[in-house]
């Protein structure tokens, strides 16, 4: 399949990507249908022409319609919705996914699938701080990266679809990793970066924090306004990498810590003048 603008696109969990999805595919001129158990979700999404038509029912005829399905459920609800519903899909079908977790989902849903679909998963490395197909927004797509995440089971056929998307959608950056680069990855970048925001916002329960602070702080915590039900779930089903990426953030942060309290000027000048360079490579 091509990204062709007769191509029909259905979207699976309306949410702040899924809905960010489809912004971006509907101005192209795609017919964007979604699916999402919100009925809130689909109201203001056709209220406000992000989509074209949309349902809080899965409809046989509306899955195998789609030559595309995007999907933006949790893990879990993602796997037991291909079990339940894969033989609505069309042959030929092409299925993708944005969830933040790859090992545990993406062999044993190509495992389940019909040989006549293809899932090709990927992951877009953008969001913001809140959630909800209200707060969609297909900007924080441009200039971003895109990670596609393949096994031997893809085609080059759905290698080059996953890659066009991203290219319409404005990603700069398009990188191919197996499920396990990926997460390994994605512990150190993204959950993280989270543990850490959550741990400094619960570390102090003065409340007049928001009085006195400055743009460090904030901009430290910004991804401290979570979903807690999305994260944990994330959290726990990339357990071992994210607590192999803590147990060395401890260790640092312990040695810093010690540099401090030695009067250690030499080595804490050392290590910030190596977080300066490593950070430069970001700058670019």
């Amino acid at each position: 399949m091509e990204w062709i603008s007769n191509s029909r696109i259905l979207i699976v969990g309306l949410g702040l990507i899924g809905g960010s999805y489809a912004r971006a595919l509907k101005r192209l001129g795609f017919h964007v249908t979604a699916i999402d158990v919100r009925k809130e979700a689909i109201d203001y999404a056709l209220e406000n022409h992000i989509i074209d038509d949309g349902y809080t029912e899965v409809k046989k005829d509306i899955v195998g319609s789609a030559d595309a399905v995007i999907f933006g459920l949790y893990p879990k609800v993602f796997k037991e919705w291909i079990a339940r519903y894969q033989s609505c899909f069309k042959p030929g079908a092409m299925i993708t996914d944005v969830t933040g977790v790859k090992s545990c989902i993406v062999y044993d849903i190509q495992n389940m699938l019909r040989d006549d679909v293809e899932f090709i998963a990927s992951h877009p490395m953008a969001g913001k701080e809140v959630y909800g197909v209200e707060n969609s927004d297909d900007a924080i797509f441009r200039g971003a990266n895109f990670i596609i995440v393949m096994t031997e089971k893809n085609t080059p056929e759905g290698v080059r679809w996953i890659g066009g998307l991203g290219r319409i959608l404005g990603f700069s950056r398009i990188s191919v990793l197996s499920p396990e680069e990926h997460d390994e990855m994605i512990g150190y970048l993204s959950q993280l970066t989270h543990c850490i925001a959550v741990s400094l916002m619960t570390c102090s329960d003065n409340e007049h924090l928001v009085d006195y602070t400055g743009d460090s702080f904030r901009d430290l915590t910004r991804i401290a306004n979570i979903n807690e039900d999305m994260w944990s779930e994330l959290f726990l089903l990339n357990k071992e990498p994210l607590l192999k990426y803590m147990d060395i953030f401890i260790d640092e942060f312990s040695s810093f810590r010690d540099m401090i309290a030695n009067e250690d000027t030499e080595h804490m000048k050392e290590r910030m003048r190596l977080s300066t360079k490593r950070r430069a490579y970001f700058n670019k």
